[in-house]
């Protein structure tokens, strides 16, 4: 189980590169300019909050993986960032066009993310 916690730590510190490139990948330059100054700021705030979770998330899981796996604190941690995953996956079926290869792999990245972290709770 301690394998499965380091490698959902890899998982986030991949989450956290992907959010760095946000601004190219993106064009946030270009088109966040149509629209309102607050809207184009929430945006982004939002995005360096997301990224800060993740690796938050991360140094939990590489460098604090025992304590997660055998402390009710731990436990709880896990679970959250099970439901991270299953919810960003509803959200990626409500708001994205799986059609396109970038949906599809945010996809596939947000149920790894909950399989890694469901196992544990469950087994």
């Amino acid at each position: 189980m301690k394998n499965l916690i380091l490698f959902g730590g890899v998982i986030w510190i991949v989450c956290f590169v992907f959010h760095i490139f946000f601004w190219k990948l993106f064009d946030w330059k270009r088109d966040l300019e149509s629209v309102k100054k607050v809207n184009k700021g929430i945006i982004q705030v939002l995005n360096l909050c997301l990224m800060l979770c993740f690796l938050i998330f991360a140094y939990i899981s590489l460098f604090q993986a025992d304590e997660l796996l055998s402390t009710s604190l731990g436990k709880t941690l896990i679970a959250g960032m099970a439901f991270f995953g299953v919810f960003r996956v509803i959200e990626q079926f409500i708001f994205f066009d799986l059609r396109q290869f970038r949906s599809k792999l945010v996809l596939f990245g947000a149920l790894l993310i909950a399989v890694v972290y469901s196992i544990p709770l469950f087994f």
